[in-house]
């Protein structure tokens, strides 16, 4: 098959999957090859090293590692602080509270960026890629990665707590009432 065939049978999948709405299909298709060439470099290292794979992790390990998971991921991809990293790939839309924002995928045209961006505005998809690297990393460093795992578990522990504070200051100050 010609270089031109290819290019246009690709075409005519990309149109047939969404004749509406542009998909960014090599995009993913390439964010899913460096997924799976970070996974594999993981697990060669592993084996590299000779670190043994546990048979199951400890049920206190995936719960560490659960709550880190979602603290990271919601820092990197909704946390204002962290908008510099997503902005070659995002454009600001709003405040989210809580010191997050919502931001938009840049439709700049390439296939790949845009799959960068739809990768580094949600936290659900982001998840996947910290979930991998954290428990690679309590193979390879299991003490560092429960160190920093920890932190963020705190982290996300005092979210709650801050929100719920404020949850309380709005109730109670609902429920003063004034003398006229």
């Amino acid at each position: 098959m010609t270089d031109s065939g290819l290019k246009d049978k690709v075409a005519r999948l990309r149109q047939a999957y969404a004749p509406h709405e542009h998909r960014p299909l090599g995009g993913y298709l390439a964010a899913m090859g460096t997924y799976a060439g970070v996974t594999g470099a993981l697990a060669g290292l592993v084996r590299l090293t000779g670190r043994p794979v546990p048979d199951r992790p400890a049920p206190g390990d995936v719960l560490l590692l659960s709550i880190a998971t979602h603290k990271l991921s919601r820092l990197l991809t909704k946390d204002a602080v962290t908008s510099p990293l997503r902005a070659p790939f995002t454009r600001y839309d709003k405040p989210i509270g809580s010191g997050e924002v919502m931001e938009q995928v840049r439709d700049s045209g390439s296939s790949t960026r845009h799959a960068i961006g739809e990768l580094l505005s949600c936290p659900f998809c982001l998840a996947v890629w910290v979930a991998t690297g954290f428990t690679g990393g309590l193979v390879l460093a299991p003490r560092l990665t429960r160190l920093v795992a920890t932190a963020l578990t705190a982290v996300a522990a005092s979210d709650f707590l801050q929100m719920a504070y404020a949850v309380a200051q709005q109730k109670a100050e609902g429920g003063r009432h004034t003398e006229d």
